[in-house]
């Protein structure tokens, strides 16, 4: 069974940063690509980052590029958010996801659609 444990999610000033993390279990994580999602108040889920398996592709949400960065160390089994510059608007839970191994197959996905394992979330509160 997979299972994905977000953490590091807090309260922060207006261009502070934060540093989120996905801890990976169950099966092989260096195998699936991975990413972060967002969901704030009386909004739908969004797509922040994706990652392939290697890491050495990735994506990025408008809203964000620029400021996040993803990365993951298979060693470790985690996936990591850097988030700088942080504005009152990214306020709201964090995700991690991860997918089967199925098509269709890409480098990463950016559609919480083509996910199939979520955390449970770490909530980011960013303060004007």
């Amino acid at each position: 069974q997979v299972q994905l444990v977000e953490s590091g999610g807090g309260l922060v000033q207006a261009g502070g940063s934060l540093r989120l993390s996905c801890a990976a279990s169950g099966r092989t994580f260096s195998t699936y690509a991975m990413g972060w999602f967002r969901q704030a108040p009386g909004k739908e889920r969004e797509f922040v980052a994706a990652t392939s398996w290697s890491g050495g592709s990735t994506n990025y949400g408008d809203s964000v590029k620029g400021r996040f960065a993803i990365s993951r160390d298979n060693a470790k089994n985690t996936m990591y958010l850097q988030m700088n510059s942080l504005k009152p608007e990214d306020t709201a839970v964090y995700y991690c996801a991860t997918r089967d191994a199925r098509p269709p197959y890409k480098n990463y996905y950016s559609d919480s659609r083509e996910y199939d394992y979520w955390g449970q979330g770490t909530q980011v509160t960013v303060s004007s």
